[in-house]
């Protein structure tokens, strides 16, 4: 059987619209999602069951090769270099920020490159010191050393003005980026923002947790998004994450700032938006609830929300301009 697929329904792909044909024998079909090989614009496959997917096997291996060669790093004399993408482009710019233990990409990162992309507007995506491809120490990192990665991406790769768009702990991070770069930062996009978020949850545990924590160095703060079923923290980081707290008074950031958050989320709570809008300056403020969006907000229509959000954005700058 020769069956066409439609290369539109292949998310990060730059097919186009050029028809995919694989061939194969009634089964399961065939699903294969984010190819990214710029020289095959289009191809065929006419060969039987295993030969296609050792075909796939190779473009995903090729992709991954292309993925991990078009990564470029920052150095940095004196903290550990940064891994990024960047895609040059008109202003103004988008930068996205991930979230605690995220890397530059996923889903969210890679729709937001494709819509700048298509649109022709400068994009960053980046992996903070100690994850993804960053040199650097998990263990060894703060919420300082994190809000020094995003000013050190700002000032040596972004030029002119900003949208900043983060997740989940990267939405706490923006907030401390607009309030040291007002003149850099033009708006702000927060998705599941995780403000604070890491030093409450610590002060809600039982003083006899705390200190067992205290007296062990380490926090194993509980999650889903791993197969340990938790992140490992330092009792120093929590410490360390208590200077950067930002919900206790206003907040001095007054660009435009749209914050998305789903009300099913079970890892931050989606109040969090609302004590956000409420503390910052900014009277230009909308906060966006999902019914039923999860913390990640990965669904189809979440990324669709974010994306539309951005745009929105980059028009109302440049009617501002």
């Amino acid at each position: 059987m020769l069956k066409k697929l439609d290369t539109r329904f292949f998310p990060n792909s730059h097919f186009g619209t050029s028809p995919l044909y694989v061939s194969f024998t009634p089964s399961p079909s065939l699903w294969i999602w984010g190819f990214d090989a710029d020289a095959l614009l289009s191809f065929s496959f006419h060969c039987h069951q295993k030969f296609v997917a050792l075909c796939i096997c190779i473009l995903m291996i090729a992709r991954i090769c292309r993925l991990k060669s078009s990564v470029s790093f920052l150095t940095r004399p004196d903290r550990p270099n940064l891994a990024y993408h960047k895609l040059k482009g008109r202003n103004p710019g988008v930068i996205f920020l991930p979230g605690l233990n995220s890397n530059m990409n996923g889903q969210k990162a890679t729709a937001l490159e494709d819509f700048c992309n298509s649109l022709g507007h400068a994009f960053i995506r980046f992996d903070y010191t100690g994850c993804g491809s960053s040199d650097g120490k998990f263990e060894e990192c703060t919420i300082g050393k994190w809000r020094k990665d995003v000013l050190s991406i700002l000032d040596e790769l972004a030029d002119g003005p900003q949208i900043l768009v983060g997740s989940s702990l990267g939405g706490w991070l923006m907030l401390h980026a607009a309030i040291a770069r007002p003149d850099k930062v033009a708006a702000l996009v927060g998705v599941a923002v995780a403000a604070d978020h890491l030093v409450t949850s610590f002060k809600k545990l039982p003083i006899e947790a705390q200190k067992e924590i205290e007296e062990k160095g380490e926090w194993k703060f509980p999650t889903k998004h791993n197969e340990e079923g938790y992140y490992s923290l330092t009792y120093d980081f929590i410490r360390e994450a208590e200077n950067h707290c930002v919900l206790n008074s206003p907040i001095p950031i007054t660009c435009p700032l749209r914050l998305i958050h789903g009300m099913k989320d079970d890892v931050v709570p989606w109040q969090i938006s609302m004590q956000v809008a409420d503390r910052v300056l900014s009277k230009d403020v909308d906060v966006i609830l999902r019914k039923i969006g999860q913390h990640r907000m990965s669904e189809k229509e979440d990324t669709k929300l974010l994306v539309n959000t951005v745009d929105d954005l980059i028009d109302k700058l440049a009617t501002l301009a």
